[in-house]
């Protein structure tokens, strides 16, 4: 039976792969940060359950060297996945050197310990399209240089960088995964996707008035979560340890995927005014439920993000199912049946993930 760690195993795209591992035979083991008010809502439906006795998780932190290389020396895993981080973009800004130390720093501390514990596992570096930031060339892929515009893109260079630095000094089986925008109702709800998907669930049945958002116009590659964890253990049964972009080829902006939202909930927007004085409108009932708020623009923005997955297609035999209309159909519906369940309580509700 193959061992996998995962770090960030409460995260959205750790709970989807941890899944998929199990499903494959793996003992599987995540890295859990304690914290006073455990956020394990992601894989709740894997812990202590009698489906699952190949499940575990260990307290650990990427900020701690010698917890990570304790960790390590026990497990002694097969594989390792290092997913966790400080994930937000915008938050990166009012973080900035926290997000390096976790972000950046994280995947240095993890590659360290393999190193000196001469541990023969294949280790994968969750890698961003944030790292190409403001865009040389489009699409982009493996070869295109980055122009990070963020904390959190930056910290994602470093990362990227030393993992290609201990592949290449040391022998270790260490590939990246430079995954583009990927989605789904397991999403933090501090990311604009979900933002939105509640946020227009709520104003539907009358919790709130009107959605907020920055800016409408940033275009990205959006895909679907449960796709791409496919994709990142393709890349570490590859024969070689090797970079590969994740992505769907297509980019919609941040207005598309709010009518395409609208749609599922029975709203018709229609846009009007530019700029900060931009609003869309409910045809339905003539209401303004969405504003821009400057607040929520960042320093320096990343306009458009389009991956050229052609590489993980043709080598690993990766390629999307979900296209992006399923996707914010699926998101949207998810999380009306959520806000159902609050506009009965009268209070937000807890997520369990099944």
């Amino acid at each position: 039976m193959k061992k996998a760690l995962i770090t960030g195993i409460t995260g959205q795209d750790g709970s989807y792969l941890a899944e998929l591992l199990l499903e494959r035979g793996y003992k599987v083991y995540g890295i859990q940060r304690r914290s006073s008010y455990p956020n394990t809502n992601r894989i709740d439906h894997l812990l202590d359950n009698p489906k699952y006795p190949n499940f575990v998780t260990v307290y650990g932190d990427l900020a701690d060297s010698a917890n990570i290389t304790r960790i390590l020396n026990e497990i002694r895993p097969d594989e390792i996945y290092n997913i966790g981080a400080q994930s937000h973009v915008g938050i990166s800004f009012e973080v900035p050197e926290y997000t390096a130390n976790i972000t950046g720093l994280g995947a240095l501390r993890i590659l360290e310990a393999i190193r000196s514990l001469k541990l023969p596992a294949k280790y994968y570096q969750a890698s961003s399209s944030e790292m190409f930031g403001k865009v040389l060339t489009t699409p982009q892929n493996e070869k295109t240089p980055f122009n990070p515009q963020s904390p959190y893109g930056i910290s994602k260079v470093f990362a990227y960088n030393i993992t290609k630095t201990y592949r290449n000094s040391y022998g270790i089986f260490a590939s990246n995964g430079i995954l583009f925008n990927h989605e789904s109702p397991r999403r933090g709800i501090n990311f604009v996707t979900r933002k939105i998907t509640m946020g227009l669930s709520r104003v539907k049945l009358g919790i709130q008035d009107k959605l907020k958002l920055g800016n409408l116009n940033a275009q990205r590659d959006w895909g679907y979560s449960k796709d791409y964890v496919e994709g990142i253990w393709k890349i570490l049964q590859h024969n070689k340890p090797d970079d590969f972009v994740l992505a769907t080829g297509q980019t919609h902006s941040v207005r598309e995927f709010v009518e395409e939202v609208a749609k599922h909930l029975d709203m018709n927007i229609k846009w009007s005014g530019k700029g900060l004085n931009e609003k869309g409108v409910d045809q339905k009932t003539g209401k303004i439920i969405i504003e821009v708020d400057p607040v929520y623009f960042r320093p320096t923005e990343v306009e458009f993000l389009q991956g050229d997955a052609s590489k993980a297609r043709k080598i690993l035999d990766w390629k999307p199912k979900i296209t992006f209309k399923k996707l914010a159909k699926l998101m949207a519906e998810a999380d009306f049946e959520l806000v159902k369940k609050e506009a009965v309580l009268g209070k937000k509700v807890e997520v369990h993930f099944k």
